[in-house]
């Protein structure tokens, strides 16, 4: 299927209207309105509907969307029909809550591997999750292998880039990074970067 270019900002809000969607459909819920929808999401009706114009046109006037069909036709846009294979790097403290995380499958990914400089000394830790961890050194040729293009780093700054590097040379195309690092990859990798104190600092600011 030929890539849709949707803006970065709506792509993340169709994440958002897809969990809302989950949330609905676990409910037992058929039909949604736009104000119902947008309201769970926290976004404006009129934000919510130029939205869904990039999935395509749903919807019927009075009634609302069918939770099931719009649901279906924005995991299609993004890509979560099927689960999606993710590896984690890195299983320390944030490295292994993230692997206990229930959430990933229900929003469409797998992480089917985890690598460590130590694997020996994290495995008893984490073997109940029925995840395999190997080492690091592993990463590139697992990558490569397995076709994985998604990638969470969780490793300590000074691994950051070695890390990356090694990700985006067996052709990951998407890293959500936990490191402190402030990682450089080629304009083809997207890369959000989740930095924990940099969000509690700007928290501050306003706590006080």
């Amino acid at each position: 299927m030929e890539k849709i270019d949707i803006p970065r900002k709506t792509v993340y809000r169709l994440s958002l209207y897809q969990r809302c969607l989950q949330r609905f459909f676990e409910q037992e819920v058929d039909t949604v309105s736009s104000e119902e929808l947008a309201s769970s999401a926290g976004v404006k009706p009129p934000q919510l509907r130029k939205d869904l114009a990039h999935v395509g046109q749903f919807g019927t006037r009075g009634l609302g969307y069918s939770v099931r069909t719009l649901a279906d036709a924005i995991s299609g846009i993004l890509g979560l029909s099927v689960l999606q294979p993710v590896v984690l790097v890195g299983v320390g403290n944030l490295g292994a809550a993230l692997l206990r995380y229930g959430g990933f499958r229900r929003e469409g990914y797998e992480i089917i591997s985890a690598f460590d400089a130590d694997p020996l000394h994290v495995k008893s830790t984490t073997e109940e999750m029925g995840v395999p961890v190997l080492h690091v050194d592993a990463l590139g040729d697992y990558v490569k292998q397995h076709g994985v293009r998604m990638a969470i780093i969780a490793v300590p700054e000074s691994a950051g880039q070695l890390v990356a590097d090694t990700l985006v040379d067996a052709g990951v195309g998407a890293i959500l990074n936990f490191s402190p690092a402030v990682l450089n990859v080629p304009d083809s990798v997207e890369i959000n970067h989740v930095d924990l104190a940099a969000e509690l600092g700007s928290l501050g600011f306003f706590a006080n």
